[in-house]
């Protein structure tokens, strides 16, 4: 059930709402937005308060036919949005936040050097793998404690909220003293008590999507976490096991956009898992960012062919700053246009000067293009890597473009900059790939 309070109801009135439901022997959720308030009753007799709509305050009770109440839009409209950190998921339509590290942490080196580089290119969170439940008892099953004390110290260093799986209910407290974000992974969404233990945390909690389960069972596994009181989940959705052998999982892309009809609460795609294939992560990215994903969780590791856990499906670091040059591009696709600003004549009226302008305007535009590369590279090279870019930099400038006034919009000058940040980057790489085989 769910009571929508008025416009301008007062807390007093939500109060007294709430005292009479829990009165009955049931539970409030409470749910304040930017216009109303919404209470979601939970219990076995709901008929006890079937009166509520009488009361001062109510602007009407509805029945909730699903058996997901918490996770339900109806509860609460608005979209929710988390905080990990520093960084809101959940914003719609802008930015896509990406997650990205290596799936299990092997070493100081090897996770500090993941961390910088991802954190260079853009990603906001810092992912790995503390403790692996893993298919083989025999396979790599994680550093355990080591492995979140390096987490904590990379999100020192690069100022990144750290993401690692719990597996365990006695893992909480531990891990709430060293992540910012609890993952619980596919074989733990029906760990029933698991879900109640990370329910009781106080910090957010991204749920993965069980391999053999329905949405409606995934909406469910969240509703445990929901009402033992932990309002920021994050949903992800990491494939299905099929009848289809050529992926690892099929990724269900479909899920997106069927959550989005059916829950308030964040998703997250996980193109790694949802394919096993490093060829496939990244076009599975971009798809998922283009179906209305609000974030990306990318597995990344400084040496995929030698990586301990899932090599085949880690992006090498010049496969995911490729790919987070196309996620800046699709980020114009995901948002929407800016009013076209008035027209501002040239003062020009012949057709052909009009012509001759626009053509030594484009010779222009040539010779600084040409000349700012040939100065990215010298940046490159003073600084002795292969990545002279600095995000940063990059996001002031786009910012500069979309401040000024013109014919193009704040959309299209950003467009037109990231195009030419995109194809610096990639003459970057180009010559460090030289300059590496020539070494």
């Amino acid at each position: 059930m769910i009571v929508v309070m008025r416009p301008g109801a007062t807390p007093e009135q939500v109060g007294e709402v709430r005292q009479r439901i829990e009165a009955e022997g049931l539970e409030a959720f409470v749910s304040a937005g930017e216009e109303r308030t919404v209470i979601g009753v939970v219990g076995t007799e709901l008929d006890r308060v079937a009166h509520l709509g009488t009361m001062d305050g109510v602007e009407r009770v509805l029945r909730v036919t699903n058996p997901y109440k918490l996770a339900s839009v109806e509860h609460h409209p608005e979209r929710t949005r988390v905080r990990v950190g520093d960084v809101e998921i959940g914003l719609g339509g802008g930015e896509v936040v990406v997650m990205a590290g290596p799936c299990s942490v092997e070493s100081e080196d090897q996770l500090k050097s993941t961390a910088r580089l991802v954190n260079r290119e853009g990603a906001r969170v810092l992912r790995g793998g503390a403790f692996k439940p893993r298919t083989s008892p025999y396979t790599f099953q994680g550093l355990g404690l080591p492995a979140l004390e390096l987490l904590a110290e990379a999100r020192e260093e690069t100022g990144m909220p750290v993401i690692s799986e719990v597996t365990d209910p006695g893992q909480v407290e531990l891990f709430d003293r060293y992540v910012d974000l609890l993952q619980v992974g596919s074989r733990n969404m029906h760990n029933f008590v698991l879900l109640r233990a990370v329910g009781q945390s106080r910090k957010p909690v991204l749920l993965k999507r069980g391999f053999g389960s329905t949405i409606e069972e995934w909406l469910l596994a969240a509703e445990y976490i929901l009402s033992s009181g932990n309002p920021n989940l994050i949903l992800c959705e990491r494939g299905i096991r099929t009848f289809e052998t050529a992926t690892r999982n099929t990724l269900d892309l479909s899920a997106v956009p069927v959550l989005r009809e059916r829950t308030h609460l964040p998703i997250v795609v996980d193109p790694s898992h949802g394919t096993g294939q490093r060829s496939l992560v990244g076009p599975m990215a971009l798809a998922a960012a283009a179906v209305g994903a609000d974030g990306l969780l990318i597995e990344v590791h400084p040496d995929p062919p030698s990586a301990k856990s899932d090599g085949d499906q880690s992006l090498s670091f010049d496969e995911f700053g490729e790919l987070m040059d196309e996620l800046r591009r699709l980020r114009f696709v995901r948002s929407h246009l800016a009013d076209q600003p008035a027209i501002v004549p040239s003062g020009i009226t012949d057709l052909a000067e009009l012509r001759a302008r626009i053509d030594e305007l484009d010779a222009g535009i040539v010779t600084l293009l040409q000349e700012r590369a040939a100065a990215a590279l010298e940046v490159q090279q003073l600084r002795g890597d292969a990545h002279g870019h600095d995000v940063s930099r990059e996001h002031e400038l786009l910012e500069r473009a979309a401040a000024g006034d013109g014919v193009l919009t704040p959309d299209e000058m950003t467009m037109v900059f990231g195009s030419i940040l995109r194809a610096s980057r990639s003459a970057q790489r180009r010559h460090a790939a030289a300059a590496r085989r020539e070494t």
